[in-house]
């Protein structure tokens, strides 16, 4: 069967697509009328000024991180001569770190912050200082179930118990499952979901991929507040983090919405979000290139009959934060507090969180 209508974009009395200037003014005109449901448009209302369009770019761009191909998730590039010299640029304006934090300093962390401020090393420097400072001002990897439970009771976001074809970690969103009005406990929720697919990822993994289920979304459910928070989190503190985000029967004007959008993006950061609609077997095709179907959840066109059942998930959750607690207690074990007030006064002089696989298995930012 065919897809959705596609809606037809007006450009007022022009007949072709419009120069540049015109374009970017008549998106900044579009998007400061709306409003966005999820964590990957949250961006586009994170700077709500008239320079929101040029604006959009970067935001998505930090919001999405970076891949070169969308057929091979394990693909990745050497980083040159130049880049590592970048990398121990900014390794060296860290200075020493307490051991929660020397994660940061490990080539991959420092590598992903440098290619969300297009590898400047000023720039990325500034930013991982602030990811910093907030680690330890708001303590991410100290958050544990009992005190999200109540978040999550719905399964409006949570870590599906299968990965990708390439061994990502997927967390499964589905706004119309909204069930709290606390943003500081929704913030709270998303950022233990995002420790808890990062603590899952295998150590030749850094990105992890979002299936957005968008049934029973109902746009009278959005609060700005929640999404400019959620993409200063993101943006912020899990640069490069997203591999791959599949919109799964999203409402009919994202579409034409994102085509417009795109033009403002380089391609590696289009090809990775894809439309994908359970009457179109088209794009049906997209949930065979990456998942397994016997894996896949069936409310995504897949096989797999269980769904969310929050007992077992309470389960599941529990064991990761128990090995969570292993992994940072043995990391902190010789940290001190001259070393906590001594990368306090670091950050807040140059200016949080979890930390990527490293190199040798290990977690590392």
């Amino acid at each position: 069967m065919a897809g959705p209508p596609r809606v037809p974009i007006s450009w007022g009395s022009m007949d072709e697509t419009p120069p540049p200037l015109r374009f970017r003014s008549l998106l900044v005109t579009w998007l400061r009328k709306r409003t966005f449901p999820c964590p990957l448009l949250a961006a586009l209302r994170s700077r709500p000024s008239d320079s929101a369009a040029v604006h959009f770019s970067g935001n998505l761009e930090r919001l999405m991180g970076s891949i070169d191909s969308v057929t091979n998730g394990s693909e990745k590039q050497e980083l040159s001569e130049e880049q590592r010299t970048k990398i121990n640029e900014v390794r060296a304006s860290l200075g020493p770190l307490p051991d929660e934090l020397v994660c940061y300093s490990s080539d991959a962390s420092i590598a992903r912050y440098l290619t969300a401020r297009n590898w400047n090393v000023t720039k990325a420097t500034k930013m991982l200082k602030e990811t910093l400072k907030w680690h330890l001002e708001y303590k991410p990897k100290e958050i544990r179930w009992d005190e999200i439970a109540h978040e999550a009771e719905t399964g409006k976001i949570y870590r599906s118990s299968y990965s990708d074809k390439f061994g990502r970690s997927i967390l499964v969103m589905r706004p119309g499952y909204e069930n709290t009005k606390s943003t500081k406990g929704k913030i709270r929720y998303l950022v233990y979901c995002m420790e808890n697919a990062i603590l899952n990822l295998p150590p030749d993994q850094e990105q992890m991929v979002w299936l957005i289920d968008f049934k029973g979304f109902n746009l009278s459910n959005i609060s700005i507040r929640t999404t400019k928070e959620t993409a200063d989190v993101l943006q912020n503190h899990y640069p490069e983090r997203l591999g791959l985000a599949i919109l799964y029967n999203p409402p009919k004007f994202f579409e034409p919405f994102w085509k417009v959008a795109k033009h403002l993006l380089e391609p590696k950061t289009c090809r990775k979000v894809k439309f994908v609609y359970s009457d179109d077997d088209n794009t049906k095709k997209i949930m065979e290139e990456f998942f397994d179907m016997d894996e896949l959840d069936c409310a995504f066109g897949g096989n797999n009959q269980v769904g969310f059942n929050i007992s077992d998930y309470a389960a599941r959750m529990k064991e990761d934060d128990k090995r969570m607690h292993f992994i940072w207690n043995q990391e902190n074990a010789s940290s001190s507090s001259v070393q906590h007030e001594t990368i306090m006064t670091n950050v807040s002089s140059n200016s949080g969180s979890d930390c990527d696989k490293s190199e040798n298995g290990t977690t590392g930012r």
